[in-house]
């Protein structure tokens, strides 16, 4: 009888496993299933590009002709190009400056509106909608703006007295007046700093202020560490988009006077489609990848004992 049992029992739990395999592959078909879209368009705009890519930029290919393997001549080609060493100083340079700018007035900015007050939201929209305006848009809008006839930046400082400067074709002033474009459209990082801002726990302050911290104590030691998170991730997405800096040269300036805004991206756009030199700009793409690959990675090595998180996985405060 208790054989009898046993076997049953056997074959009870062999069912049920059957069952549960057949059920758990129903499951892994309806989630590959949804998910189909999606691997279809990662695989045919972003895996298959990237392969082609990396694949002619070993090639002279002029688009139009058959690609000829040329090996490593489109890299040490670049070493030897006066004008990709150009692209590479503008680009760096003007990362330099407006990334870190970027980061200081957005975090300035988002703790002078984490206030209450009757109207906040009003200016809360007015500092945003520099970042919901298309990057075409807002680039023929600060084109304008630039203008040394007519535009608006000159007109104001001859009220003043000031000679208008030639912004966008002197090549003393295009690099300070992409800079100042950039930092004004500051308002995408402003609604992230609020956000993480207003996520702050207000008993940490009320602690503070019993124990008579100041203002610039309760910064350093309550704002800065609970902000960390998002400044690293602010500084970093916008290291990575200034290094792929196109629009604003392209529309503004198209990359003169003198080269003066020539950037990396804007290059790489001349070589494939300008030149028909796809193999070169191919090899100039692998190459800012490979930069901005490490230059994250850096970033996240570096950061890693400043940033804190509120887990015991979390990075320490320094």
């Amino acid at each position: 009888m208790e054989e009898k049992t046993t076997r049953r029992e056997i074959r009870l739990l062999h069912n049920y496993s059957q069952a549960k395999a057949r059920s758990d592959r129903k499951v892994r078909m309806r989630f590959f299933l949804f998910i189909s879209p999606w691997l279809i368009g990662l695989a045919v705009f972003e895996i298959i590009p990237m392969l082609m890519s990396f694949y002619y930029s070993f090639t002279d290919w002029d688009v139009l002709s058959k690609a000829d393997f040329v090996g490593m001549e489109n890299y040490t080609g670049l070493f030897e190009d006066p004008l990709f060493y150009q692209s590479l100083k503008v680009t760096l340079v003007y990362t330099a400056l407006t990334v870190p700018m970027l980061v200081f007035l957005s975090l300035l900015v988002a703790m002078l509106l984490n206030v209450d007050f009757k109207y906040i939201g009003l200016f809360r929209v007015i500092y945003y909608l520099p970042a919901v305006l298309p990057g075409v848009v807002y680039s023929i809008t600060w084109r304008w703006i630039f203008n040394s006839k007519f535009g608006l930046l000159n007109s104001i400082l001859e009220l003043f007295g000031v000679e208008s400067p030639r912004w966008l074709s002197d090549p003393k002033w295009t690099m300070p007046a992409m800079v100042i474009m950039s930092v004004i459209g500051v308002g995408g990082s402003i609604i992230m700093y609020l956000a993480g801002l207003q996520a702050v726990p207000q008993d940490l302050y009320k602690a503070a202020r019993i124990d008579a911290a100041g203002y610039w104590s309760r910064l350093r030691y309550i704002t800065i560490p609970a902000m960390s998170p998002i400044i690293l991730f602010t500084f970093l997405t916008n290291l990575i988009g200034s290094l792929q800096t196109f629009t604003v040269a392209y529309i503004m300036t198209e990359g003169g006077p003198n080269n003066a805004s020539l950037f990396y991206a804007y290059y790489l756009y001349n070589n494939g489609f300008q030149y028909r030199k796809m193999g070169k700009a191919c090899a100039m793409a692998w190459l800012l990848f490979v930069v901005i690959l490490i230059l994250s990675i850096l970033v996240l090595k570096v950061s890693n004992k400043m940033t804190y998180y509120e887990s015991e996985d979390g990075g320490e405060i320094v």
